[in-house]
């Protein structure tokens, strides 16, 4: 009877050892994960299985990745159909590492690569991410893993808005609302615009050191009374801030909004064009932005590091609109050499 037993249970052993053996080999790393909508407070440190990169992939080694005050908004879940989100959610939509490996239809992208860029489903609050290569380019040599982690989608909303939509030209003047982060700033200069930037008293002083050439304290001056006839509006604030731009653009110039849509009655009554500025990922784009920051005409401001523990902290930190630069998580030490 004792024998028969140890036969039964030897032979379960050894039908379930290789599934056991398989399951012990499948690769964990560390993320931040959201298996519910909510507040940051949903969001949780796990360890999950390490994803493998498809034909059209690469899976990188995450160094750093960005946090941003949109990020609370697909957390909520309020966007998820738009967005295109599903749970479980590991947030995290700029990233700066190292490529670990690449699908058999990947040409551009070469294992030990240092990246930048914006996965578009996010996934870099982790250890690891996989990327499609219109995601991501080389990293900007000037720049260390956690400066680089700071630019994708600032710097993406503000080319795509400026040279893609606005057509921005040397000469020509655009009024910036709110800083829209430093980015707008800095490529409005550098595609060689007059620019009238707004912000509030203790912001003044970092205006002028992005390079605005007229800064407007919106809690003592009305930007009416300055920006006038101007070519491009980028407004990341709405309601009564972009119902008061249309008035300051000339004929034939635009209006851009992050929040919402410009008013059709008031675009047409003008006589210029609005647009509703939404980012999308652009290797092309983080390519020409990599050359500007190569040149010195723009770079990103860092105010916080945190480790991915504080994930967390990071978002509600992010989450106030206040943080003057950027927060960053280390997740990774930069690689020697």
């Amino acid at each position: 009877m004792h024998r028969e037993l140890l036969i039964s249970c030897l032979t379960i052993l050894a039908v379930f050892s290789p599934h056991i053996t398989g399951a012990a080999e499948i690769p964990l790393m560390k993320a931040v994960v959201a298996h519910e909508y909510g507040a940051p407070e949903v969001l949780k440190l796990e360890e999950v299985p390490r994803p493998e990169p498809k034909e059209n992939e690469a899976l990188v080694r995450v160094i750093a990745s960005g946090v941003n005050p949109a990020d609370p908004l697909t957390l909520s879940g309020k966007y998820a159909r738009e967005f295109g989100t599903h749970l479980p959610l590991i947030p995290g939509y700029e990233i700066a590492g190292v490529v670990e490996k690449t699908g058999a239809n990947v040409t551009k992208l070469k294992v030990g690569e240092a990246v930048y860029g914006y996965p578009t489903f996010g996934g870099g609050w982790a250890e690891y991410v996989t990327v499609q290569e219109w995601e991501v380019a080389a990293k900007p040599a000037s720049l260390n893993f956690v400066e680089a982690a700071a630019v994708p989608m600032g710097a993406l909303t503000a080319w795509q808005a400026l040279v893609d939509v606005a057509k921005l030209q040397a000469g020509q003047t655009i009024l910036i609302h709110g800083g829209v982060g430093s980015f707008a700033v800095q490529i409005a200069k550098a595609l060689g615009a007059h620019v009238i930037a707004t912000a509030s008293t203790t912001n003044q002083d970092l205006l002028k050191q992005l390079g605005a050439d007229e800064a407007v304290d919106y809690t003592k001056t009305r930007f009416e009374d300055i920006a006038k006839d101007v070519d491009a509006v980028l407004d990341p604030v709405g309601k009564e801030t972009l119902a008061r731009s249309y008035g300051v653009v000339k004929k034939g110039g635009v209006v851009m909004s992050l929040v919402e849509r410009p008013d059709p009655a008031e675009i047409k009554k003008r006589g210029i064009r609005g647009a509703g500025i939404s980012v999308h990922p652009d290797a092309e784009d983080l390519i020409e932005i990599a050359h500007l920051i190569g040149a010195g005409k723009i770079k990103p401001i860092v105010t916080q590091v945190l480790p991915l523990s504080e994930a967390i902290a990071a978002q509600q930190q992010a989450a106030t609109h206040h943080t003057r630069g950027k927060v960053v998580l280390r997740i990774a030490d930069d690689p020697k050499g």
